[in-house]
């Protein structure tokens, strides 16, 4: 299994503006799923939008967001699709 850390996604703003460094995303998975990986109290909206903002850029499809402070990790992982 392929997988990148720390991966750079820039941002391009009206086709002509772009930000070579505009986001990082945690763990890219076989060029395909973006895994969101946090150690927070609770999941927040902001963790989402974070999420979809990077599947939206990179025209992916899926994203797992990942809480480790959980008790039981299944509990902590939130799988987002965009269509």
């Amino acid at each position: 299994m392929q997988y990148r850390s720390q991966v750079k996604l820039p941002i391009i703003y009206d086709g002509k503006l772009k930000i070579e460094e505009g986001y990082r995303i945690d763990v890219l998975v076989e060029e395909k799923i973006i895994l969101e990986l946090k150690v927070v109290e609770s999941l927040k909206v902001v963790h989402k939008a974070q999420l979809l903002t990077y599947l939206k850029l990179s025209n992916k499809k899926l994203g797992l967001l990942i809480n480790f402070n959980e008790e039981l990790l299944k509990k902590g992982i939130k799988r987002y699709i965009l269509d």
